[in-house]
Formats: structure tokens, C-alpha cells, sequence
């Protein structure tokens, strides 16, 4: 039996990762080494081209390791599975079919019930607040709607770990602002676990329960900060901009290393 308390959800061990392009080895990560607990909230800063999504994609299991283990409960990712769900900032959904349908497309190709797929598509509806546009098509969907229907469609698949990799970076600031308290709400509620990439110190500053920096190609987990600010959180604070210019500090500092 799973005990949250002794077993982290996700454990990077010595993750490495290269890539061959145009005869030349790509080396995208080194070493990377991270632990999440059961509920917590993540959030990975850095530069362009430090690693930030190909660490994602590696625990959701669309890249192997070139080096290292990434474990989902003490076990080894082999591959995508409903447990740990993606979020992309261009929404992913299937233009074909309506917000009922997107979200319960995994449920349905799972073989779930028909009469179980529609009440967790309603619960998941309603826990995103999309019930006036439940028959509409992601056409007809703001950015902001859509991102909605793109988190309620991994919820109803039965996501443990919500891997989130810039999803609100194509949004505008007050769709963002939005959004991001939305995801707060939904994560309090539902006891999610979320790793989420952003450019954003101050998004992840906001959201966070620890932020990790990774330094610039090869890319590697350089330090972690645990964001003791209580919630919800005042982005105009004294002791928020304290922590924003350190978290600044310390992505400045990487980035003169790697030049120097």
C-alpha cells in the first residue's frame, strides 16, 4: 500500500538526457535529481534551453533517460500512462469534439462505463466552471476556456501527478491572473500534485509551494526554494519582491557562469 508519507509520487535520480542533431550530441541534461511529494506544487524556472520541458516530457514518459531513473512511486517510467497527465500551453484538445467530449475522451477509451464517464465529465465540468459551454467546440473557446477543458480532461483521466509545461504563457496578464488562482483552487481541493514549468519568477513565486532553478544547457537542478508566503499570496508584498530578486539572483548568477 502507498504511504505518501515515506514513498515521494516522483523521485529523479541522476537524470541525463542527450539528443543527436545534424551529427552533433545535444546534451539537455546532467545529473538531475529532484523529489516530489505526494500534494505538493512545483514550479521549474530558468532559462530557454535549460532543460525545463524535457524533463517534463521525460516523467511523463515521452523521452527515455539517456542516464538515471525517473520513478513514479518507486517504480520506473516506461511510458505515458493516465497517472501523470500534460498540460500544453497550446491546449491539445481534438477540435472534433466538444468540452464533454475532450474530457471524457480517456475515461471512454478506457473502457469506462458509459454511465461513470458521464458523471465524472459532469463533476469535472463543474469543478472547472464550464457547464454554459459543455456542448460547445474549442473553436468557439476563449484561451482561457480552453486551458480549462485541457485540466479537466487530465482530472478526469485519473491523473495523479499534472505535468504543466508553460500553460498559461500564451494567455493575456489578466486571463493568466485568472487562471492561475482557478488552478490554485482546483489543486486545494483535489489534493493534485503539479509540476509546472515557467519563464515567470513571479508566476512561480505566486503558485508554489517550492520553486527549483535549473542553470543553462546541460541543464541542471542548481537549488530549490520553499515559498513559505501565505496564501493568497500579494504579488505587491514586501517579503514576495524579497524573494523575487533572490530567485532573480540566483538565475542571473547561472546565467553568468555559463557566459563567463
Amino acid at each position: 500500500m502507498r504511504d505518501p508519507n515515506m514513498l515521494p509520487i516522483l523521485d529523479l535520480k541522476g537524470v541525463s538526457k542527450q539528443f543527436e542533431l545534424q551529427s552533433q550530441r545535444i546534451e539537455a541534461l546532467r545529473d538531475a535529481n529532484l523529489q516530489v511529494r505526494k500534494g505538493e506544487f512545483i514550479c521549474l524556472i530558468g532559462a530557454s534551453g535549460c532543460g525545463k520541458s524535457t524533463l517534463l516530457r521525460i516523467v511523463a514518459g515521452f523521452e527515455p533517460t539517456s542516464a538515471g531513473q525517473a520513478l513514479m512511486w518507486g517504480m520506473p517510467v516506461q511510458g505515458p500512462a493516465p497517472d501523470r497527465g500534460m498540460v500544453f500551453q497550446d491546449y491539445g484538445l481534438f477540435p472534433w469534439l466538444t468540452v464533454r467530449g475532450n474530457i471524457g475522451f480517456g475515461p471512454s477509451s478506457r473502457g469506462r462505463p458509459a454511465a461513470e464517464v458521464r458523471d465524472t465529465v459532469e463533476r469535472f465540468i463543474d469543478l472547472v466552471g464550464l457547464q454554459r459551454f459543455a456542448d460547445a467546440y474549442p473553436h468557439q473557446l476563449s484561451g482561457g476556456m480552453k486551458q480549462r477543458v485541457a485540466i479537466a480532461r487530465v482530472l478526469a483521466n485519473d491523473a495523479e501527478i499534472v505535468l504543466m509545461d508553460e500553460p498559461f504563457g500564451a494567455l493575456d496578464a489578466m486571463t493568466r491572473e485568472r487562471l492561475q488562482d482557478e488552478l490554485l483552487d482546483i489543486w486545494q481541493r483535489t489534493g493534485l500534485t503539479v509540476l509546472f514549468v515557467t519563464h515567470s519568477i513571479e508566476e512561480a513565486i505566486f503558485l508554489a509551494d517550492r520553486v527549483v532553478v535549473m542553470s543553462p544547457g546541460p541543464g541542471r537542478i542548481e537549488s530549490e526554494m520553499k515559498i513559505e508566503l501565505p496564501r493568497p499570496r500579494d504579488v505587491m508584498s514586501a517579503d514576495f519582491n524579497a524573494i523575487r530578486r533572490e530567485l532573480s539572483e540566483k538565475l542571473h548568477s547561472h546565467h553568468g557562469r555559463k557566459a563567463a
